[in-house]
């Protein structure tokens, strides 16, 4: 019955004459089917261009290598890159929004060696999503004109701006930052403590304490490894808020004294609060250490903004800026 009715306000059927059913419905049907075939069939240079590109890898071969070529190559690299940076003008703790943000900016003075130190083995933190999983990632103006810079697309929607996916982000800034010849990534290194000595004015920070990620999640599973140093100039760290892996610099300032017991940690979501007091509040804590991001809030107390990235993309610019000013101000 309901299938009569449709095929009626559908012009098919005729209301009075259902003995023709057959005879109008199924010329429409194949018509229908057609359409649908056509619609589906690709255009002969799609087929054309995919049929030449087939042909082409199935004659491909790949040049003959050794393996200890591939080894040696990897080998030598890493530990050039290590011995270069065991002393470095900024070491960056953190691959996230803030940290590569700082890092790209730093890109722009080529004269500054820039160390990124990542315990993940993908950098970037949570900003491959937006909020709750989802794809996009929403920015607040004007922190845009670090999209701009970078090409990457958004959806202007007048007070922020909308990048249909966060790795759209995430892929540029990353790009950018590893592209440069002043800095050097180190992922899958995790920075166990600080570098911290006791001068004429006080405590100052004076580089990183490192080792491999899976020995830093294993101390308690095997005998003692020692770890090793960077020693840096400048430290900026942007690890994120309290969690197994984040705010580690701001608990073990407060573990060691150089910032007083009971930290205020972060607050409660308010967005509009959030990310004016993480940017103004992006500062150097301690001698020789830049606090950006999200781990601003633990030694601030700011609220957490949530799903907004403005203030991550700009407080790692102005943790570059201040590390700029600070290696001027040690020069002097």
């Amino acid at each position: 019955m309901f299938a009569r009715t449709a095929l009626r306000k559908a012009g098919i059927l005729a209301a009075r004459r259902p003995q023709h059913l057959a005879a109008r419905v199924l010329p429409a049907l194949r018509a229908s089917s057609a359409l649908a075939l056509a619609e589906q069939r690709l255009p002969a240079e799609r087929l054309a261009y995919a049929a030449e590109k087939l042909s082409h890898f199935d004659a491909m071969s790949f040049e003959p290598i050794k393996e200890s070529i591939v080894s040696r190559e990897m080998t030598t690299r890493y530990m050039t890159d290590m011995v270069d940076h065991a002393e470095t003008d900024v070491v960056i703790i953190g691959a996230g929004s803030a940290g590569l943000s700082c890092a790209y900016e730093l890109t722009k003075h080529p004269g500054i060696k820039v160390t990124i130190v990542e315990q993940n083995v993908a950098p970037g933190g949570g900003c491959w999503l937006g909020g709750q999983l989802f794809s996009a990632m929403v920015v607040r103006k004007p922190a845009h004109e670090l999209l701009d810079e970078l090409a990457v697309p958004y959806d202007d929607k007048g007070d922020y701006v909308v990048v249909k996916h966060a790795a759209l982000f995430m892929s540029s800034v990353l790009r950018a930052a590893l592209l440069a010849d002043n800095t050097k990534l180190f992922n899958a290194v995790a920075v166990e403590d600080l570098l911290v000595r006791q001068e004429e004015t006080g405590v100052r920070v004076r580089g990183v304490v490192t080792n491999w990620s899976l020995v830093t999640q294993n101390h308690d599973t095997q005998s003692c490894m020692d770890p090793q140093v960077i020693e840096a100039k400048v430290v900026v760290t942007a690890t994120g808020h309290d969690g197994p892996m984040g705010a580690t610099s701001a608990k073990r300032l407060e573990a060691i004294g150089a910032l007083p017991a009971g930290l205020p940690g972060m607050h409660a979501m308010d967005m509009n609060t959030a990310e004016d007091s993480v940017l103004h509040m992006t500062t150097e804590v301690v001698p020789g250490l830049i606090f950006a991001g999200m781990e601003v809030a633990e030694v601030r107390g700011c609220n957490r903004m949530g799903p907004t990235f403005g203030a991550m993309l700009m407080s790692g610019q102005k943790a570059a800026s201040l590390a700029i000013k600070a290696l001027e101000r040690d020069a002097a």
